[in-house]
Parts: C-alpha cells; structure tokens; sequence
C-alpha cells in the first residue's frame, strides 16, 4: 500500500501577520528585533524572509492576535534608527499546518496542495515548509473549506 503523504492536519485560530518592510540587510538589527520581540514574551512563528534587494530585506512573520500590541510597540522603537521601516499588520488569520512523515519522500505534495487551495478560491498569506510539513497562513473564513479539500484529497479521517 502508497505511503500517505499526509496524516495530519492541526489549525491555529487567531492568528496574526506582521511584515516588517525596508529593512537594512544587517544581521545586528534583525537579531536586535527579535530579541526585543521575545522580551515581551511573545512567540513569534512561521519566519519569512525575502532576499536582499538593494541592501534591504523584508521580514514577515506571524504570532497570537492577542500580542499584536506590544509586537507593534516594540517594533516601533525601531523606526528612530530606520527613519523608512514600514510595519504592516494582518491580524485574524489562521495557521493551516499539514504534515507526514512520507513528504519527504513524494515530489509534488506541495504542488498539489497549493493547486487544491487554488481551485477553492483559497488565499495564502504566508507560507512555511520543512521536509515532513507545510504550514499556510490563510483567511479565517476559508478554514473549514481548507480542512475539507485537503482531508477528502488525500483520505484523512
């Protein structure tokens, strides 16, 4: 019998997205801005960078709605040495993670999962991935229809 490629599905509701835009390309900095994040005790997750561009780089990444404040905050006192950072904000968000062991092992998995949220008319915002899973950032409002395609494609109770 096929090996599943996926066997589980876990969710995390209220969730939000913080992208920090403009920002220098100096390890210094962006370790001083996850230190001051995790000195307010927030527990950020799902880490994206995009490459360097002109000396600058974006960060986005995601933690409970509920630190948005203090996140923001901490992240402000960053703006007097980077006249130009940009903070976005998306809150109300929920993390869809899929895993298997057998991933790693099947060429396409991911291919099909973003062509299975693609025909359900299903936004991703971020998204994270390691050998054995995939992690979506997507709207509140499309879970249900998530959970339902990715279960009936690949046969998970």
């Amino acid at each position: 019998m096929a090996q599943k490629p996926i066997t589980k599905i876990s969710v995390a509701y209220n969730v939000a997205l913080v992208t920090v835009d403009n920002l220098p390309n100096n390890m210094k900095l962006i370790s001083d801005i996850f230190n001051t994040i995790a000195e307010q005790k927030v527990n950020i997750d799902m880490i994206s960078q995009a490459p360097p561009y002109r000396g600058s780089i974006n960060i986005s990444f995601s933690l409970p709605s509920e630190d948005l404040v203090k996140t923001i905050a901490a992240l402000n006192k960053f703006k007097k040495d980077v006249p130009n950072l940009r903070i976005e904000v998306d809150a109300n968000n929920t993390k869809l993670s899929v895993y298997g062991e057998e991933m790693k092992n099947i060429p396409g998995v991911a291919a099909n999962l973003f062509t299975l949220l693609a025909q359900n008319g299903i936004e991703i915002k971020l998204v994270t991935t390691s050998e054995v899973d995939i992690s979506y950032l997507i709207y509140d409002k499309d879970v249900d229809k998530a959970i339902e395609s990715i279960k009936l494609t690949y046969d998970i109770i």
